[in-house]
């Protein structure tokens, strides 16, 4: 299958090496991938914040720029989702999603020896539906104990602008999903939107706490 991938601003511009770790996972399944440069902003950041003529002009340029693709594939639930909701007939998938759901495929080849709690991100779970790929995905990686977080679809607080503007809310609310993944005893955290990895993975960092983050894409990258 030729797969084109929506890397993302977001992972463009702060965590690159979720993009190049799907592309490496995607490859190593036998898959022939593109990368069409001229893909920007799915417009979600200006949707949140008010713009939404400029949000949806940047939706519908992702029909453009993605013209004739077989599939859409993109390592964010959170920019699947916007740009389903916006220009529906495009056929993007968040990366899990397409695993489980369109290859059929849950075992991947990837080993990583950790104890891993997987966070279900609002727009995986409200937005996209994606169920349990995730954690069937996980489940089947060699050497990986996953743990569960208590209270597990509760938000962490980010939701883009959300933070900034209501950053108490968004403080407290991450400090309950804290103290939730700590309990859990895992060594790692991971989810399938790298937005929210970055809230929680600042607060890990904050507190002292041995757990770090991982998007999903580079676990099931690991060897």
């Amino acid at each position: 299958m030729r797969i084109s991938v929506f890397i993302t601003c977001f992972n463009d511009t702060l965590f690159p090496q979720t993009g190049r770790a799907m592309v490496e996972l995607l490859e190593r399944l036998g898959h022939e991938v593109e990368f069409r440069p001229e893909q920007t902003c799915c417009g979600q950041m200006h949707m949140n914040s008010g713009y939404r003529d400029e949000g949806l002009e940047l939706a519908a340029r992702m029909r453009r720029v993605f013209d004739g693709a077989e599939v859409i594939v993109t390592p964010s639930a959170s920019c699947a989702g916007h740009v389903l909701e916006h220009e529906p007939g495009l056929p993007v998938h968040e990366l899990s999603q397409f695993l489980t759901g369109v290859l059929g495929v849950e075992e991947v080849g990837a080993r990583y020896p950790a104890r891993v709690a997987y966070h279900p991100t609002c727009h995986s779970l409200r937005a996209l539906r994606v169920g349990d790929g995730p954690g069937r995905l996980l489940a089947a990686v060699e050497g990986l104990d996953l743990v569960e977080i208590d209270e597990a679809d509760q938000c962490c607080g980010f939701g883009g602008t959300f933070a900034v503007k209501n950053a108490e809310v968004s403080m407290a609310m991450l400090d309950d999903k804290l103290s939730a993944i700590e309990r859990s005893g895992a060594e790692v955290v991971t989810a399938v939107d790298n937005s929210c990895l970055m809230q929680i993975g600042g607060g890990l960092s904050r507190r002292g706490s041995p757990v770090s983050t991982l998007h999903l894409a580079e676990i099931l990258a690991a060897t």
